[in-house]
Formats: structure tokens, C-alpha cells, sequence
């Protein structure tokens, strides 16, 4: 053997032993919230199963800020190993088209590794607010033009776009509140503050069910299994109409295929395992799962979406 095939089958060897090596220490999973939100529960349900299933720890951190952006910058910068992940949400396709400055670019500076799961918002109002369905809430809207106050859990939330989306679509005007956060949203409308809102359904799901507030639809393009009986956005009278707050991983661009691959195999196989799907359940989520290509397509698809919708609303936020 020459030379040169020495090393190719030398490099083969290492690459091999590489990949099955990893991860060979730590892994830390950057979380842009406080603990206690959806994106930090997916990430803790995630690391958990991860530490078990490859005998490592995947520690989760949390560095809440700018709407989840510092976690994003600290996460690009990170060295491309393997060791430094971000979970990261709706938000991030939201933020790219929306803010005139970031410090990194989600499809640029990213390589996806699955999409962990996606959480429908409700269309919801208050007890006492005289509509039954989406189609009576946009006819008052348009006779009422902006006297409609809709709740968010802030400027560029999730809550915030689906409604703009949602605005958009019905050729309505209704006045926006943001408030810190999903739960103070909620508590708002319920209080009567504000009397619509688009909260996700982990917020929104006990207070329906304990007839604190009235739900209209689901804003995904199908129903959720946790509340069957409530229409979809569409199916109520505005087709077209989707939106999802959903979840997935992402890693530095140019860690290492065999990485990303490894984390994609096992992750799949945590969304198949029954305690997680309970877990998910009980929160309204739906498991993904799927390949990091197909991540890394509906990336591209939702930020493409924002993009537009950021363009005709001429929401742009510092």
C-alpha cells in the first residue's frame, strides 16, 4: 500500500472513531428563556433522554435576553464541535426578518438537527366578549376598527405575529398590548384588560378548561388532539390561515456531519419513546422528529413566511 492510501485509510479510521466517540464529554444546550417555558421544557425533556441514551451529560443553560437572541449570538460564536447546542423556536425565524440588527443569521451561522415538536396557539377572548366563532370576531372587528385589543407575551412574540398574521389575512385592525410573557397575557383578557388573545396552548389550555376564557380555534393547519372539538383557524372561516409556535435543535455551522447525524438518530428515537409523548401531551405538543434536512427546509419556508408578512405589516423592531 502507498503512501497515500495510508493516509486516506488512516483519515477513514480516525473519522470513524470520531464519530463514535461522540460525545466524548459535557454537552451544553443553550436556551434563549428563563426556566419554566416552552422552549426550556422541550430542551430539559430532550437532555434528559440524551444523557441517558449516549452517557454524557447535556446540561441545559439558560441565557434569557433579547427575546432569545443572546443565547442565539453565544451559540454562534461557540467553537463547531459538537459540545455547544441551541434550542430554539418560532421566534428565531421571527427575529431574523423582524429586528434591523442580530448578531447572527438562524439559516447562516446554524446547521439544523431536528425539529423536536410544535405547539399550537388558541384564538381566545374573554368570558364576556359578545362572539361565538372567528367569523363573529372579525365581523366586530371591522365594525369596531382598532377598538379590538389583542393580548401578546411581547413586540415580535409568536403571539404577537399570529396575530398580525391573523390581522393580515381577515383585513381587520386591531389594537395591540404586549405584556411580559405568555402567562401575563392571559391573566390580562381573563381580567378583561384586553379582550383577545393568541396564547400557545400550555397558557392557554387550563384556563379554557376551567371556563376562564372562551376558545375560538386552534391556529395550526390541524385540529389538536387535546382539544378536538375546537375548529382550526381555517376550518372557521379564514383559509390560509397557519401558524405554529414549534421547537427544534440547532447546532454551530460546521460541526461535524457525523454529529449531527448522531443527535438526529437519537432524538427520533426519544420522540417515539410513550413517557415523552405523555409528557408532550399533557403540554398540547406535537412530536416531530425527521430528518435535519427537512429541519432545515421549513427553517428556510417560515422565515421566507415572516419575511413577507414583516414586509406588509412594516413590523421592524430594534
Amino acid at each position: 500500500m502507498n503512501k497515500a492510501a495510508m493516509v486516506a485509510v488512516g483519515m477513514l479510521v480516525a473519522g470513524a472513531a470520531g464519530a463514535q466517540q461522540y460525545p466524548a464529554k459535557t454537552v451544553r444546550m443553550l436556551v434563549g428563556y428563563a426556566p419554566g417555558g416552552g422552549t426550556d421544557i422541550m430542551a430539559r425533556v430532550v437532555a434528559q433522554k440524551l444523557s441517558e441514551g449516549l452517557n454524557q451529560q447535556f446540561v441545559v443553560e439558560n441565557r434569557p435576553g433579547a427575546n432569545a437572541n443572546l443565547a442565539a449570538e453565544l451559540a454562534a460564536k461557540a467553537p463547531a464541535d459538537g459540545y455547544t447546542l441551541l434550542m430554539i423556536s418560532v421566534s428565531h425565524a421571527i427575529s431574523k426578518p423582524m429586528y434591523r440588527k442580530l448578531g447572527y443569521d438562524i439559516e447562516r451561522d446554524f446547521t439544523p438537527v431536528i425539529e423536536v415538536s410544535s405547539v399550537p396557539q388558541l384564538v381566545v377572548t374573554t368570558m364576556s366578549l359578545p362572539v361565538k366563532s372567528v367569523k363573529e370576531l372579525i365581523a366586530l372587528a371591522k365594525s369596531r376598527p382598532g377598538q379590538v385589543t389583542f393580548a401578546s407575551s411581547g413586540d415580535g412574540s409568536p403571539e404577537h405575529i399570529a396575530a398580525e398574521m391573523f390581522k393580515s389575512i381577515a383585513g381587520i385592525d386591531m389594537t395591540h398590548v404586549p405584556y411580559k410573557g405568555g402567562g401575563p397575557s392571559a391573566v390580562a383578557i381573563i381580567g378583561g384588560e384586553t379582550v383577545v388573545g393568541f396564547n400557545t396552548a400550555p397558557v392557554a389550555i387550563p384556563h379554557v378548561k376551567n371556563n376562564r376564557l372562551k376558545v375560538l380555534a386552534v391556529t395550526e393547519a390541524k385540529r389538536t388532539p387535546t382539544l378536538p372539538d375546537v375548529p382550526t383557524v381555517a376550518e372557521a372561516g379564514l383559509p390560509g390561515y397557519a401558524m405554529s409556535t414549534w421547537y427544534g435543535l440547532v447546532a454551530p455551522t460546521g460541526v461535524p456531519r457525523e454529529a449531527i447525524a448522531r443527535l438526529n438518530t437519537d432524538i427520533n428515537r426519544i420522540l417515539r419513546l410513550p413517557d415523552v409523548r405523555d409528557r408532550f401531551a399533557t403540554l398540547g405538543a406535537e412530536p416531530r422528529g425527521g430528518t435535519a434536512e427537512q429541519f432545515g427546509a421549513y427553517i428556510k419556508s417560515e422565515v421566507a413566511k415572516f419575511s413577507k408578512l414583516a414586509k406588509e405589516r412594516g413590523l421592524v423592531l430594534e
